[in-house]
């Protein structure tokens, strides 16, 4: 049996439905990010899931246990929010402390849990320190290790590095991994950042308009698009209708409605198509070509030494074996 299993949950904000219908399987000591774009029922089903939103439909079973219709603080998850949420009166230790403090846990019991988690979060030499003199990271730590020190069985967390500075972001997705993986906690990510659902997460479930669009492990999901929506949200953005595509291409996928390519994909300066340079742009490491095309507008890449000019004719080559064929929803 899944750890948590979402059965056929309905969700509404009044008479609005925000989620339709929604089966979810997560396994005991994975990751799993929503993913997806503002309002398509991410955020919605994570309070769902930890008792903050009571479903209009559907079960929510964790370890087994219906806890569908359990209070919040009977369910024994850890939460872990975008905006730290920490009491800024309290010292680290006593931030991390409090749940257990509500709890009733013994004092000697209380120092040996906090200080494991402030170990894990390394955070043990800032115990004495109050929120207001810790950078964003190290806030973020303290949330996180309030949330681990009361041992869940399943741990949310919310655009939870949304507030951090690029570089933090980057280091904090691979302490939450590592943390991830040496506790061997369940954990429900949500985000609509594409780039760390791909480096966290066991499988990403993308979510639109309230349902489940498609999901699978990193790889699938980036590299096997099934959808349009799914191609254009994980970075294929030549997207074009198969009316507009090769015959032979079409032929091999019959079903398909729409094939895509990334632009890294694209071949300029050789091949059957001419288009004309709508946009060039710096990218640090190549150039980006927008192009106007009889099959549409095409984005492309291509070397810093490249020499094609605004409003130039350029050939291009869009290559079949890297095609992604996609079906409507």
């Amino acid at each position: 049996m899944s750890h948590l299993q979402l059965d056929h949950l309905h969700l509404r904000y009044g008479n609005a439905p925000a989620v339709e219908d929604l089966n979810l399987e997560v396994q005991d000591g994975e990751l799993v990010s929503l993913l997806g774009p503002s309002g398509c029922g991410k955020t919605t089903t994570m309070r769902a899931v930890a008792g903050l939103l009571a479903p209009a439909g559907g079960t929510i079973t964790l370890g087994g246990q219906d806890i569908t219709r359990l209070p919040a603080n009977r369910r024994d998850i850890g939460l872990v929010f975008q905006s730290y949420a920490l009491f800024p009166h309290l010292s680290t230790f006593e931030n991390v402390a409090f749940g257990l403090r509500l709890r009733k846990v013994q004092d000697a019991e209380l120092r040996r849990r906090v200080g494991d988690a402030l170990e894990v979060v390394g955070l043990s030499e800032f115990a004495a320190r109050l929120p207001a003199n810790l950078s964003g990271g190290q806030q973020q730590r303290v949330a996180l290790a309030r949330a681990i020190v009361i041992e869940p069985r399943l741990l949310l967390l919310d655009e939870p590095l949304s507030n951090l500075d690029a570089k933090l972001r980057l280091d904090m997705r691979g302490e939450l991994r590592r943390i991830q993986r040496e506790l061997g906690v369940t954990m429900l990510y949500v985000t609509h950042d594409q780039d760390e659902a791909l480096a966290l997460s066991d499988r990403i479930v993308i979510m639109r308009a309230g349902r489940i669009e498609q999901q699978g492990t990193p790889e699938q999901v980036y590299a096997r698009p099934g959808t349009p929506f799914v191609a254009d949200f994980m970075g294929w953005q030549n997207i074009l209708s198969a009316g507009n595509v090769p015959e032979p291409l079409r032929r091999t996928h019959p079903a398909a409605t729409h094939f895509a390519w990334r632009p890294e994909s694209v071949t300029l300066g050789a091949g059957p198509t001419s288009g004309r340079v709508l946009a060039r742009t710096y990218q640090g490491e190549h150039l980006e070509f927008l192009l106007d095309s009889p099959l549409g507008r095409v984005k492309a890449f291509a070397p810093v030494t490249a020499q094609w000019a605004e409003g130039s004719e350029l050939t291009f080559t869009l290559p079949p074996e890297r095609a992604a064929a996609l079906r409507d929803a």
